[in-house]
C-alpha cells in the first residue's frame, strides 16, 4: 500500500506480518520520526522530514491498496477484538488475534440445519443451557421452530416461549445477537455468515454436519467450551469475505437499498462465487477483469472467484492449491477449461474483479454465491467482486494454525500415505 508521510501524524499502512509494530515519533534538531519494529529490536527505521514537505506519488499511485481493506474490530453489538497495548497500528499478527467483550454477553443466536433428526438433542440441550444456567437471550429462525419434533416436545415448551425469533430476509437482527452458535456442517456457518451483510458477531461452530472443516468444536463438552466464550479472552481467524455486486444492464440489483431509479443489492459470500454454463452443452465463454483491464476470457465450464477459507471448498476440488485463512488474497480457479495452460492463479485481495458475458458468448451463463441466490446472467450483465471489510470472526479450538491442519488432516486426509519401509543396510548393498 502507499505510505503517506506528514509532520502530524505519521500515518502508515503496512502489508500484515506476523510482527508486531510501534509507532514513535520524536522532537530534535534534525526532526526525525522513528518506526520501531518492536518484535526486532535492530531493524530501526529513521525517515527524515522537511517542514512543509509530503510526498505524493499520484503518478503511481493505485485507487485502492493491493491489501485489502482493513477489517472491522467489531463484530455484533458487544464483541471486539483483544488489542495489544504496546501497538498503534492497526494490523495485528494474526497468531495474537484474540476476542474480548466490551460488556458481557446476553444474547445469542443458535443456528440449527434445518430438517435433521440428530439435531434435535444437541439444540434442546444446548437452548436449556443457555436460557436457564446462563440467563442468555435465544434467538431462533422461525423455521427452526416451524419443526414438528420441536414445536410439539411439551417439555421443551416452557423453553421455547423464551426465544426470540427472526425471519431471513425480513427481519435485521445484526445489532441484536452478541454471539452466534453453529449445530451441524460447513453450510450451517455459511449460512450464518449470509444472515449478516455487515459486521459479522463471533461464530462458534459445532462440528455435527458431514465434513465439518469450519466447524472445530465437538458437542461433548459444549458446556464448558460456551462458557469459555463468554468469558471472553479466545483465540479467533478473522475469514475475509468477498463483497459482490451484480449490475443487470444498468440495473443495480442489491439488497433492498435504492440509491435514486436504481436498486442496490450487496452479497458477502463467505466461499466463493461460481459463474458456470447453467443448463447449456455450450462451452461458458467471459471475460475477466482486473482493476478494469481485461486479463483473460474464460472458456470452459466457468470459473470459481474464492476467498481463502473458500479455497479448501469448489476450488480445490477444481484443482486449486489450499491457502490459510489468514492470507490476504482472492483466488481464480476456472472450472474444466478448455486450455492445458490455463492454472488457478492468486491475487491481491485489494484488486477489483469484474466478470461479464463476452460479445460473442453463444449462451447465458449463471451465478451462485456460496451455492445460494442462483441467478442468470445475460448479456450486458456484470459481476463485480472485491474484498469485503466485514470478515466472520470463526472462534479458534485451539489456534488459527492448528486448527487449519487438524481440518486438512481429518477432514481432507491431506497427505495421508502409507510410509516407506526402512532399508536396512544389506539391502542397500544391493
Amino acid at each position: 500500500g502507499a505510505v503517506f508521510l506528514q509532520l502530524m501524524p505519521v500515518c502508515l499502512r503496512l502489508m500484515p506480518c506476523r510482527c508486531l509494530y510501534t509507532c514513535k515519533y520524536t522532537h530534535s534538531h534534525s526532526n526525525k520520526r522513528i518506526l520501531e519494529h518492536t518484535a526486532c529490536n535492530s531493524v530501526v527505521i529513521s525517515i527524515k522530514l522537511i517542514t512543509c514537505f509530503s510526498l505524493s506519488f499520484k503518478c503511481f499511485r493505485r485507487n485502492q491498496s493491493l491489501h485489502g481493506p482493513s477489517p472491522v474490530t467489531t463484530f455484533g453489538p458487544k464483541a471486539c477484538m483483544l488489542q495489544n497495548p504496546h501497538a498503534v497500528m492497526h494490523i495485528q499478527d494474526p497468531a495474537s488475534q484474540r476476542l474480548t467483550w466490551n460488556k458481557p454477553p446476553k444474547s445469542v443466536l443458535v443456528v440449527k440445519k434445518i430438517q435433521d433428526a440428530s439435531l434435535l438433542q444437541p439444540f434442546k440441550e444446548l437452548c436449556v443451557f443457555l436460557t436457564e444456567q446462563k440467563n442468555m437471550i435465544v434467538y431462533v429462525e422461525s423455521k427452526v421452530l416451524a419443526d414438528t419434533a420441536i414445536a410439539g416436545d411439551e417439555s421443551f415448551g416452557a423453553v421455547i416461549q423464551k426465544f426470540c425469533t427472526f425471519r431471513e430476509d425480513l427481519d435485521d437482527i445484526s445489532n441484536r445477537v452478541d454471539f452466534i452458535i453453529c449445530l451441524g456442517g460447513d453450510g450451517t456457518l455459511l449460512y450464518a455468515s449470509s444472515l449478516f451483510q455487515e459486521s459479522v458477531p463471533p461464530v462458534m461452530a459445532f462440528h455435527l454436519g458431514s465434513l465439518g472443516f469450519l466447524t472445530p468444536f465437538k458437542f461433548d463438552t459444549y458446556q464448558s467450551q460456551v462458557t469459555q466464550i463468554i468469558e471472553g479472552n479466545t483465540a479467533i481467524i478473522l475469514r475475509s469475505r468477498l463483497r459482490v455486486r451484480v449490475v443487470k444492464k444498468g440495473i443495480i440489483m442489491t439488497n433492498g437499498d435504492s440509491e435514486g431509479s436504481r436498486k442496490s443489492m450487496q452479497y458477502q459470500v463467505l466461499n466463493e462465487v461460481v459463474v458456470d454454463r447453467g443448463p447449456s452443452s455450450y462451452l461458458s465463454n467471459v471475460d475477466l477483469f482486473l482493476d478494469g483491464h481485461l486479463i483473460t476470457t474464460v472458456q470452459g465450464d466457468g470459473v470459481i472467484v474464492s476467498t481463502p477459507t473458500g479455497s479448501t471448498a469448489y476450488a480445490v476440488a477444481a484443482g486449486a492449491s489450499m491457502i490459510h485463512p489468514n492470507v490476504p488474497a482472492i483466488m481464480i480457479t476456472p472450472i474444466c477449461p478448455h486450455s492445458l495452460s490455463f492454472r488457478p492463479i492468486v491475487v491481491p485481495a485489494g484488486v477489483e474483479l469484474k466478470i461479464m458475458l463476452s460479445r460473442d458468448a453463444r449462451n447465458t451463463a449463471w451465478v451462485s454465491f456460496d451455492g445460494r441466490k442462483r441467478q442468470e446472467i445475460c448479456h450486458g450483465d456484470s459481476i463485480t467482486i472485491t474484498t469485503s471489510c466485514f470478515p466472520v470472526p470463526s472462534i479458534c479450538f485451539r489456534d488459527p494454525v492448528n486448527d487449519w491442519f487438524e481440518s486438512l488432516s481429518q477432514c481432507l486426509h491431506w497427505n495421508v500415505r502409507k510410509k516407506q519401509n526402512y532399508l536396512s543396510s544389506e539391502e542397500e548393498e544391493f
